[in-house]
């Protein structure tokens, strides 16, 4: 009964918005971690300060704080009566929440700490740290050296907690349900999906959802296992 509703047209017709959806938070919560986690961890790696700490302990925050709980908190500040929330409707005149772009921060949000940490573990080597000295007594200092010295050596613990961080971000529900909403015919994600369905007491539609997730998860963890294997620090 299973394989036979895995491959139904009606399956891929409930699944391409979805799956869709899913692939765009990957994408999005992906070039978030790049272009906003490895600076924040550099930065909290190599700035010992009180600032630091508390940047870090927020970077933490969605891996040891209940999701629900945590998206809650952000639909307070997100909302329209929120201070960042009325900020943007009165400048921009845009609402935050239960958009499309919630959901990506949604993602973004939880799947941070993933990448943060090892990414500041690693730079914070006594290691690395000593190699980049090294480098810096030779006249390679500043970008150069990073481009030249440390990411050749981290890349494959970068490129590890990425990936970590984008199957966290892909499988999110808490704080995707309180900032994105769980809307009627609006597309949701694969992980809402299963919720929803359940809901509907459609357990061959969830049951499916989860073999699929499962093949993901099981696709992600082989590529994160590789990267790891090569890892120099």
């Amino acid at each position: 009964m299973l394989p036979n509703f895995f491959f139904s047209p009606e399956l891929l017709a409930t699944l391409s918005a979805p799956l869709f959806l899913t692939l765009k938070v990957s994408l999005v919560s992906a070039l978030g971690f790049c272009f906003l986690g490895v600076p924040l961890a550099y930065w909290c790696a190599r700035r010992e300060s009180v600032l630091s700490k508390a940047v870090l302990f927020l970077a933490t925050l969605p891996l040891i704080f209940p999701p629900i709980a945590l998206g809650y908190l952000l639909m307070l500040l997100l909302g329209q009566q929120g201070f960042f929330g009325s900020w943007a409707m009165r400048v921009f005149d845009m609402r935050l929440l239960f958009s499309e772009g919630s959901v990506f921060l949604a993602g973004t949000i939880a799947g941070m700490p993933l990448v943060v940490r090892p990414i500041k573990e690693v730079l914070s080597s006594a290691r690395l740290l000593a190699l980049e000295e090294a480098a810096s007594v030779l006249g390679v200092e500043g970008v150069k050296r990073f481009r030249l010295i440390t990411l050749p050596l981290i890349k494959n613990t970068l490129l590890a907690s990425i990936m970590m961080g984008v199957a966290r971000a892909s499988g999110e529900v808490g704080v995707t349900l309180m900032l994105g909403g769980n809307i009627e015919n609006r597309p949701a994600t694969l992980s809402l999906e299963i919720y929803n369905a359940v809901a509907r007491g459609d357990f061959s539609l969830a049951s499916t959802l989860c073999a699929i997730l499962a093949v993901i998860a099981l696709c992600l963890y082989v590529a994160i296992e590789a990267q790891r294997s090569r890892a120099v620090f």
